[in-house]
C-alpha cells in the first residue's frame, strides 16, 4: 500500500487489490478528514451533545426518532459479502489512522451512517413541512406562490458533450454540485488505483470507494439533484396509551422505546423512539418513509462496480443499485457513448400527492412500488442537467423544481458553436449571467412617480448587463434594491400569518425560516396581486429606499461565509474573499436577500472529465485537501475556487510525491 500526493496535497492511493486500496483510503481519510469524519459518525449515532454539549441535542433528537443509526446497521447487514468486506476495510483503515487512546473505534456500520447524514435533509421532507406551514396559515391557495424547490440544501449544474462537439471528438461531462459550503469541504479529491482498477473522483469523507463523480479512465460519470418526491410525510394519530397508530386498516401496535442523550455538561435528555407502519415519527405527529429505510439499502451495492466500470453502460448497471436520493446522472465513455438517466428510489405517486403530508390512515398511507426509471437516454449532442423540472414527462418525479435559469444559460453558452476543449468549459463554470433579473427589472421598468435618485437608479439598473460580478457596481445596486423588495414582501401584511412559530425546533429553521422563503420566490410573490401583493408599489419602495446605497460592488456585500463543519471549531482561517456570481447564476454562490448576501452555500467543487485522455480533466475544491489549519493544503484552493478555475488532475506517478509510511 502506497499513498503519493501531488502539488495541492491530493491524495493518489494505490495497493495491490481492492481491500487493501480500501484499508488505506481509509487511513488516509483519517489522517486528512479526521476531524470532520469524526463529526459525522457522531452525528450517525445521534451523539453529538456528548461531545458538544447542549447545542447538539436538536440534531441527536432528530437523528433518533429517525433512526439513522438503526437503519445504517439494517443496511449494512443486508450487504452482499464482498460489499461488506470492502467497507470493513475502509472501517479498518480508519480506525489505524486514528489515535485508539483519543478516539472510540468505528462500527463496521459507521461509512453507511455517514451516507444518511450526508442526505437525511436532503430531500423535499422540509418543503412538505413549510406546505403544511403555509396551509395552516395562509391557506392551501397560497402553496404555490414559494412553489420551488429546497434551494438551502440542493442543487448542482451537470452537462455532457457528444464527441460531435468537442475539439478531441471524444465526450466532455463536467458539473459542479451545490451545497452548504462547510468547512473542511464535503467532498474529498482522491484517486484509487489497483490491479483491478485505477479512478480520480470526489468522494464523500468517511465513505469507501467514489460515490457521485468519478472517472476510471474509459468511463466518467457526474450527477446532479432530480429533486425527486422521494421521502415521504404521514399525520399519525396515536392513542392515548402511545402503543397503537391508526392507519388505513385501523389501529396497528407501533414499536416504541426510549433512548437517553448524554449532554456535556448538562442533564441528560431522554427521547421517545415512536415508529409507526409508516415510518419513524421523526417531529411530534408526523412519520417519515424513505428509500433507504424502507428498503434497509444505502446504495453501497454501487461502490464497487462503478470503480470497475468501464463504459458508460456498466455505469448504468453499477447504478442500478442506487437509492437515496433520486439522481439525475451523465455517463460516458472513450468509445463515444454519451447516456442520460435517473437512477434511485421513488414511490410512484400522482403530481397532486406530492404536496402536502398525508393522513396516515387515509388511503395514500398505503406502501406503493417504487418508480419504474425511464430507460438511459442516449445523447447525441448536449445533455445540461441542473434542477429543473424534466421535459420528459417519464422523468418528473417530483412537483417544486429549481428554476430553469442555470439550465437556460449553460443550453444557451453551450449551443452557442464551435468545438469544446476542457480548458474551454471554465466560461461555463464562471458564467455569472443572473437569470431571475430579467424577471425583477420587468417590476423596475413598471416604477413611475419616482424621485430624482430613485429614477437614477432605476435607469442605471434597467441598463445593467445583468452579470454579478464582484467588482460591479451595478450588481451592487441591484443587490441593494432586490434586498429592499424582499424586506417589503417578508414584513408585507399578506405574510404577516406567516411569521407564526413553526414549532418544529432550531434544526429546521433554516428551512422554514420566513426570510430565505420569501428571498426565494420573489418573482412569484411580487406577482401575486390576488393575494393582496402590489408588485409594482413594491418595486417602486424599495428604489426609494435603495437609492441612497448605490456605490457599493456586489464583492463586497457578496463574500464567502463558509460555515465549520462543527460550531466552535472554525478549522482553518478562511479570508471573506469576495465572490462573483449568485444563486441563479451558473457560478453559483448563493445568497439570501433581505437576511444576508454573504454567501454559504455554493459550488463545492467543479470537475470536467475528458474521455479522450483523462489527464486533460480538470477539478478544483473551494478549500483544500486537509482539514489541519497548519497544513499548507487546508486553504491552497480558495483563490483557484473563488475565480471559478479549475486545474489539471495529475496521474503520471513519476510527478508525484510518494507519502513516508
Amino acid at each position: 500500500m502506497t499513498v503519493f500526493r501531488d502539488a495541492l496535497g491530493v491524495p493518489h492511493v494505490r495497493a495491490a487489490d481492492h481491500l487493501a486500496l480500501a484499508r488505506e483510503q481509509g487511513r488516509v481519510t483519517a489522517r486528512d478528514r479526521g476531524r470532520q469524519i469524526e463529526v459525522d459518525r457522531w452525528r450517525a449515532e445521534g451523539r453529538l451533545a456528548e461531545h458538544v454539549g447542549a447545542d447538539g441535542v436538536e440534531w441527536d433528537r432528530f437523528a433518533r426518532r429517525a433512526r439513522l443509526a438503526d437503519t445504517a446497521q439494517r443496511a449494512y447487514a443486508a450487504l452482499a459479502d464482498e460489499d461488506r468486506a470492502f467497507v470493513d476495510a475502509y472501517v479498518e483503515g480508519v480506525n489505524g489512522g486514528r489515535d485508539p487512546d483519543v478516539h472510540d473505534p468505528w462500527p463496521a456500520w459507521a461509512p453507511l451512517g455517514i451516507m444518511l447524514v450526508a442526505h437525511a435533509l436532503f430531500s423535499m421532507f422540509p418543503r412538505l413541512l413549510w406546505n403544511e406551514h403555509v396551509l395552516h396559515t395562509l391557506g392551501e391557495d397560497a402553496i404555490d406562490l414559494f412553489d420551488s424547490a429546497e434551494t438551502a440544501a440542493s442543487g448542482s449544474n451537470a452537462w455532457a458533450l457528444h464527441g460531435s462537439r468537442t475539439a478531441s471528438g471524444a465526450p466532455l461531462v463536467a458539473g459542479d454540485p451545490h451545497r452548504i459550503l462547510e468547512l473542511p469541504g464535503v467532498y474529498q479529491q482522491v484517486r484509487l488505483a489497483c490491479d483491478e482498477f485505477d479512478v480520480v473522483g470526489l468522494a464523500f469523507p468517511g465513505v469507501p470507494g467514489v460515490q457521485h463523480f468519478g472517472h476510471t479512465g474509459t468511463a466518467a460519470w457526474g450527477i446532479t439533484n432530480a429533486i425527486a418526491h422521494h421521502v415521504e410525510l404521514f399525520r399519525e394519530e396515536l392513542s392515548a396509551d402511545g402503543l397503537s397508530a391508526r392507519g388505513p386498516e385501523g389501529w396497528a401496535p407501533v414499536h416504541r422505546h426510549v433512548e437517553t442523550i448524554r449532554v456535556r455538561g448538562g442533564e441528560d435528555v431522554t427521547v421517545d423512539v415512536v415508529e409507526t407502519a409508516r415510518g419513524p415519527v421523526v417531529l411530534d405527529g408526523l412519520s417519515i418513509r424513505f428509500p433507504a429505510r424502507v428498503a434497509s439499502d444505502v446504495g453501497f451495492s454501487c461502490l464497487l462496480p462503478l470503480l470497475r466500470s468501464r463504459t458508460a453502460a456498466d455505469v448504468v448497471d453499477a447504478l442500478r443499485g442506487w437509492v437515496d436520493p433520486v439522481n439525475r446522472v451523465l455517463t460516458a465513455d472513450s468509445a463515444g457513448t454519451v447516456l442520460s438517466l435517473d437512477a434511485g428510489l421513488v414511490a410512484t405517486r400522482r403530481s397532486a400527492d406530492r404536496r402536502l403530508p398525508h393522513d396516515a390512515w387515509s388511503e395514500a398511507a398505503r406502501p406503493v412500488d417504487w418508480h419504474r426509471l425511464a430507460d438511459p437516454t442516449p445523447v447525441p449532442g448536449i445533455a445540461v442537467d441542473a434542477n429543473e423540472r424534466p421535459a420528459d414527462a417519464a422523468r418528473d418525479l417530483g412537483r417544486a423544481y429549481v428554476a430553469p435559469y442555470r439550465a437556460r444559460r449553460i443550453r444557451t453558452l453551450l449551443g452557442a458553436g464551435g468545438s469544446f476543449g476542457p480548458a474551454d468549459l471554465a466560461a461555463i463554470h464562471g458564467d455569472t449571467l443572473l437569470g431571475s433579473a430579467g424577471e425583477l427589472l420587468g417590476w423596475v421598468r413598471r416604477a413611475e412617480d419616482l424621485s430624482p435618485a430613485a429614477a437614477a437608479l432605476r435607469d442605471r439598473l434597467l441598463a445593467w448587463d445583468r452579470h454579478m460580478a464582484a467588482d460591479s457596481t451595478d450588481a451592487g445596486a441591484f443587490a441593494a434594491w432586490r434586498t429592499q423588495v424582499a424586506v417589503l414582501l417578508t414584513d408585507h401584511p399578506t405574510l404577516a400569518p406567516l411569521h407564526a412559530p413553526h414549532g418544529r425546533g432550531s434544526l429546521l429553521d433554516p428551512w422554514l425560516g420566513v426570510g430565505p422563503r420569501v428571498a426565494d420566490s420573489l418573482t412569484r410573490l411580487l406577482a401575486a396581486a390576488t393575494h393582496g401583493i402590489d408588485g409594482v408599489a413594491v418595486a417602486r419602495e424599495a428604489l426609494e429606499r435603495a437609492a441612497s446605497a448605490t456605490d457599493q460592488a456586489w464583492g463586497d456585500r457578496h463574500r464567502l461565509h463558509p460555515v465549520p463543519t462543527l460550531e466552535g471549531h472554525p478549522g482553518p482561517a478562511v479570508e471573506p474573499v469576495p465572490l462573483s456570481g449568485d444563486t441563479d447564476c451558473v457560478r453559483c454562490t448563493a445568497s439570501v436577500p433581505g437576511v444576508s448576501d454573504r454567501s454559504w452555500r455554493g459550488s463545492v467543487a467543479r470537475w470536467v472529465w475528458d474521455l479522450d485522455d483523462r489527464r486533460r480533466s480538470r477539478w478544483s475544491v473551494p478549500f483544500g485537501a486537509s482539514e489541519d489549519p497548519a497544513s499548507p493544503h487546508a486553504t491552497d484552493q480558495l483563490d483557484l475556487w473563488a475565480s471559478a478555475g479549475t486545474v489539471e488532475i495529475v496521474t503520471d506517478w513519476d510527478q508525484l510525491q510518494e507519502e513516508a509510511p
